[in-house]
């Protein structure tokens, strides 16, 4: 049975149009995959903890030297990684703040890479140890940052994001830029021409 994996970040809630659109993914998502499930995990509403020397100890030891602390820590980490490792498609929806990505998904990401779990190092370099799911990331933002654009390197959210799906061993990875939403907060657009075309983007990517 084909799993998605749902990962939502902005607080804006239904107001969200990054989660608009990955709600119109995940609609056609399900659409195409009779009988798929669809996990979510809201970091807006489920906010990560931050890596903590707790974290850290409990990370750098083996199983068997971890104190009741270090696995308390690690919990969040062992759930969101087995999310991630059960899932065919991960769905990231995200605003950009300040050309990065939030503080939250941030923490997510680090309760996601972890040694010896997610990734390994030896003399060949490192290793992703993640196999498996592709990943979907949708990002919104007030500007236009897409391809040819002048401030396009400005984002650095996208190329982080895609480096670190990668450095784990999600190497597959699609992007649908959804940027310029200043244009409705001004009245230079409507939010449904805005959309229009971005939801059959993201009902493209959903169905391929």
């Amino acid at each position: 049975m084909a799993s998605l994996l749902k990962i939502d970040v902005s607080p804006r809630g239904d107001a969200s149009y990054s989660r608009q659109l990955g709600q119109t993914f995940a609609e056609s998502w399900q659409a195409a995959h009779a009988g798929g499930t669809v996990t979510t995990r809201d970091l807006a509403k489920q906010q990560p903890t931050y890596v903590d020397l707790q974290w850290i100890a409990g990370a750098y030891s083996k199983p068997e030297d971890q104190t009741a602390e270090n696995k308390s820590a690690l919990k969040l980490s062992d759930d969101i990684i087995a999310e991630v490792k059960a899932a065919d498609t991960v769905l990231i929806t995200t605003p950009m703040y300040n050309f990065q990505v939030p503080a939250v998904l941030k923490a997510w990401i680090d309760h996601l890479v972890r040694a010896g779990v997610t990734f390994s190092m030896g003399a060949d370099g490192y290793k992703g140890l993640i196999s498996g799911p592709k990943a979907v990331l949708i990002v919104t933002a007030a500007g236009d940052y897409g391809a040819g654009s002048p401030i396009e390197s400005y984002d650095l959210l996208t190329p982080y994001v895609k480096h670190i799906l990668g450095f784990v061993g999600i190497t597959e990875v699609e992007v649908l830029k959804a940027g310029n939403t200043a244009g409705i907060q001004y009245g230079k657009i409507s939010a449904e021409d805005w959309k229009k075309p971005l939801d059959e983007k993201a009902k493209s990517l959903a169905t391929a």
